[in-house]
C-alpha cells in the first residue's frame, strides 16, 4: 500500500481549517498533517513536516496565500500548491496560476473539488488546474486583442470629435488612405461595423469618457 498524501491546511478562520481538514481526513488516500492561521505559521510547519500538499486560503492576516505559494516555490517545484478564496475573479486567478500554484478552487465549490484539485496537485504540481480558467483567458485574450495602439487612440478621439478620415489625416499629419486603415483596425478591434458601434463599445469598456456632439 502507498502512503497517503500529507496534507497541510492554511486558513485564518477556525471553523474552515477544521473542516477542511474533517473532508481530507474522511478520504483513505489523504492525511492531514499540519494546520496553520497565518502566512508565517504555515511556512514554519511546512518547514517542520514537509507535505505532499499545501491548500492555502487567498486571504490571511499577515499576507496572502500567495505569498506561501511564492516561498515554498523557492524551494520545491514538486509540492501541491492549492489556493483557495472567496473572490475567484480573474485577477485572482492568473495571479495564482503566475505565483506557481497548482490549483485555484473557491470556497463555495463542492468540498469533493477541492479534495480532486489536491489529487491532481500531487501527480501534476506545475500544472495549473481552476473551473473558471478557460473564461478567464478567453476574456483577457479579448481584452488584449480590444487594446489599442495610441496612434489607434488618437484616431477614435477624433473619431468621437466627429471627424471623418480626410480631417482626421490632417489633423494627425496623415494620408487620408492611413487614416482609414487605422479606422478600420479600430473597429475591427471593438467588434464593430460603423462609427456609432465603435464609440458605444469605446464608452462601455472605457476607452472614452465622452462623445462630444456631431457637428455634421
Amino acid at each position: 500500500m502507498t502512503s497517503p498524501t500529507r496534507v497541510l491546511i492554511a486558513d485564518d478562520h477556525e471553523l474552515i481549517r477544521n473542516g477542511l481538514a474533517g473532508v481530507f481526513d474522511l478520504e483513505e488516500d489523504m492525511t492531514v498533517v499540519a494546520l496553520a492561521a497565518t502566512v508565517a505559521e504555515a511556512i514554519h510547519r511546512y518547514n517542520e513536516v514537509q507535505p505532499d500538499v499545501v491548500v492555502a486560503d487567498l486571504q490571511l492576516q499577515d499576507g496572502t496565500g500567495l505569498d506561501i505559494v511564492r516561498a515554498i516555490r523557492k524551494v520545491s517545484n514538486t509540492v501541491g500548491m492549492i489556493v483557495l478564496t472567496m473572490h475567484s475573479g480573474d485577477d485572482q486567478i492568473f495571479a495564482a496560476m503566475e505565483a506557481g500554484a497548482s490549483g485555484f478552487v473557491g470556497k463555495d465549490a463542492p468540498s469533493g473539488e477541492v479534495v480532486r484539485a489536491a489529487r491532481h496537485a500531487v501527480v501534476s504540481p506545475r500544472s495549473f488546474v481552476c473551473t473558471g480558467l478557460v473564461g478567464a483567458m478567453m476574456r483577457r485574450s479579448a481584452s488584449e486583442s480590444s487594446r489599442l495602439s495610441e496612434r489607434e487612440h488618437e484616431v477614435l478621439t477624433l473619431l468621437a470629435d466627429g471627424l471623418g478620415a480626410a480631417a482626421i489625416g490632417e489633423k494627425l499629419y496623415l494620408s487620408e488612405s492611413t487614416a482609414k486603415s487605422h479606422i478600420a483596425r479600430i473597429y475591427q478591434k471593438l467588434g464593430a461595423t460603423n462609427r456609432a458601434q465603435a464609440l458605444v463599445t469605446a464608452m462601455r469598456i472605457g476607452l472614452l469618457s465622452s462623445i462630444r456632439p456631431l457637428d455634421r
